[in-house]
């Protein structure tokens, strides 16, 4: 009853009616989010786990104050410091969570992050983990359908393992 999708569009023609019929549904907003997709963001999902700069934390304070809707949020960590990739770098973070928390009155209910291809997931959910224990953060979204048991033995709360269930995507789509 737990779905994720990576983009706000293709969530909005896939469950708009779903979530109609079976009001019992969670969808998560697993993939990036433009400032300009807030308010869609905000009045479609129960969770948003890509929070990855304080200009959209802004942006999603703003529209759930209009709109009377909370979403539950988790922050994406780089925890590579890839620069292909969105997330907060894991020092950036304390500073973040507190003008979050202060400025906005967001609070985050877990921390995700994709580990680089090329080295070992383990060490970067450890490493979020420990990130999550330092700044009181409950929850863990990490691991996908190749590295799932890693993530879970390192406490992960939720695993995204998509291509496990669905199989891979279409690269055609």
């Amino acid at each position: 009853r737990v779905f994720g999708e990576n983009r706000v569009q293709e969530a909005q023609a896939h469950w708009v009616k779903r979530r109609n019929d079976h009001g019992d549904l969670e969808l998560r907003l697993i993939g990036p989010l433009q400032t300009n997709k807030a308010a869609d963001a905000v009045a479609l999902f129960d969770v948003i786990e890509t929070v990855d700069r304080m200009k959209l934390a802004r942006f999603l304070a703003r529209e759930m104050e209009a709109q009377g809707r909370r979403p539950r949020l988790y922050v994406q960590i780089n925890t590579g410091a890839e620069p292909q990739k969105a997330g907060l770098l894991p020092q950036e973070l304390p500073a973040f969570l507190s003008e979050a928390r202060e400025e906005l009155g967001l609070e985050f209910e877990g921390l995700m992050c994709i580990p680089p291809v090329e080295e070992p997931a383990g060490l970067h959910f450890a490493l979020l983990a420990k990130l999550a224990q330092d700044n009181g953060i409950a929850k863990l979204s990490m691991g996908m359908s190749a590295d799932y048991k890693t993530a879970i033995g390192l406490g992960a709360t939720s695993v995204r393992v998509g291509t496990g269930v669905f199989g891979a995507r279409d690269s055609a789509a």
